[in-house]
């Protein structure tokens, strides 16, 4: 049986109890491992698994493996959401703080692609891609992209200053932003 690689995030809520988030922790587990005497040893494990157990019973604690977390990532890619690097996996940096594994670039399957007016330069279309998990991406940019055939593909990536660029099946790139 495999292990996944979990990691545990407090999940407070408004019918949460205060007082059992604040007495759960990991690293009560791993203090035991710093008890010589086995008896010891274990009760201290017992007790603290059985406070985490209590926790995520209670909705306090959930676990989430790699995988979860990086879909996650991948389906938010392109909106700025503050908290999701505290999801990260990167280990931790020279002041102790969590790496953020930031995902650069990715890659979805199109559903559609559409030009449409643009509203504010009416002598200019912009594209309009639909992705298979439901995005949308807009153009931003004033390059005359030339959609051929049905594209299949969008490569999605970060560009300067906090903006995005696609190319579509391997395309010219240009500037987009996620509006769905």
């Amino acid at each position: 049986m495999k292990r996944p690689i979990a990691l545990i995030a407090a999940a407070i809520s408004l019918t949460a109890l205060p007082a059992l988030a604040e007495d759960v922790s990991t690293s009560d587990v791993y203090a035991c491992k710093e008890i010589a005497a086995d008896a010891d040893r274990l009760a201290c494990y017992d007790a603290a698994v059985g406070r985490l157990k209590a926790a995520e019973d209670a909705g306090e604690v959930k676990t989430f493996t790699r995988k979860e977390v990086e879909d996650v990532k991948r389906d938010s890619f392109g909106f700025a959401i503050p908290s999701l690097p505290k999801l990260a996996f990167g280990g931790k940096d020279e002041n102790g703080k969590a790496k953020a594994d930031d995902l650069k670039e990715v890659t979805f399957v199109i559903r559609s692609v559409k030009k449409e007016k643009d509203l504010v330069r009416r002598d200019r279309d912009r594209v309009r891609v639909t992705l298979e998990n439901g995005q949308v991406w807009v153009q931003t940019d004033d390059r005359n992209i030339r959609v051929k055939g049905s594209p299949k593909e969008a490569r999605i990536f970060q560009a300067s200053l906090g903006s995005y660029k696609m190319k579509l099946d391997g395309g010219l790139a240009f500037r987009v932003e996620r509006v769905k």
